[in-house]
């Protein structure tokens, strides 16, 4: 099922996420969703809190740029209770964009490498390096857990610039071609 995306000004995306339990209701069904509402919008990640759930929920598809990223081929994984313990490596400056924020895109630095511990849909515990574009993935998606947005990684000149785009979001006014949840 195609879930509305919470869009910048739900206080939900500013919350900090909650770790999940294996009796967590529906998980199955939700990260299913998770997935189907991602892939309606054209994203490669997804986090609970974009949903409108404060949990530690996320799910990343990044097989749609396995023409220019051959090793993500049939990639498509679900990370539960995820959390970077280490950022390391050389700042890396790129592009980044967000379902809940529709029509901006900025640039943000992040390290290249990151430590992560997460469990996976079986609750199956993980420790991993992570390093390059899925870790630059995973750095903007576990920020929505922690209420973080890319937003908050650009200087103050780059937000004052997009000050107007902000504002038509709090007005209940973004556009977007896929199902979302306005401040009303």
């Amino acid at each position: 099922m195609i879930l509305p995306i919470y869009v910048y000004g739900q206080p939900v995306l500013r919350q900090v996420a909650e770790d999940i339990t294996p009796d967590y209701p529906n998980l199955k069904e939700l990260i299913e969703n998770m997935f189907e509402t991602m892939d309606h919008a054209d994203g490669v990640g997804l986090a609970a809190p974009q949903i409108g759930l404060p949990v530690r929920v996320v799910v990343i598809n990044l097989d749609v740029l396995s023409e220019d990223y051959p090793e993500y081929k049939d990639f498509r994984k679900a990370y539960i209770n995820a959390h970077i313990d280490v950022v390391e490596g050389d700042e890396v400056s790129m592009e980044e964009g967000c379902l809940s924020l529709p029509g901006i895109h900025e640039s943000v630095k992040r390290g290249s490498k990151i430590h992560v511990r997460y469990m996976d849909e079986n609750f199956v515990e993980h420790n991993e390096v992570v390093e390059g574009f899925l870790a630059r993935v995973m750095q903007h998606e576990f920020d929505h857990l922690d209420g973080k947005m890319f937003i908050d990684h650009i200087s103050p000149l780059r937000k004052q610039m997009i000050k107007g785009k902000l504002n038509t979001m709090l007005k209940g006014k973004a556009r977007s071609s896929y199902k979302m949840k306005q401040v009303k």
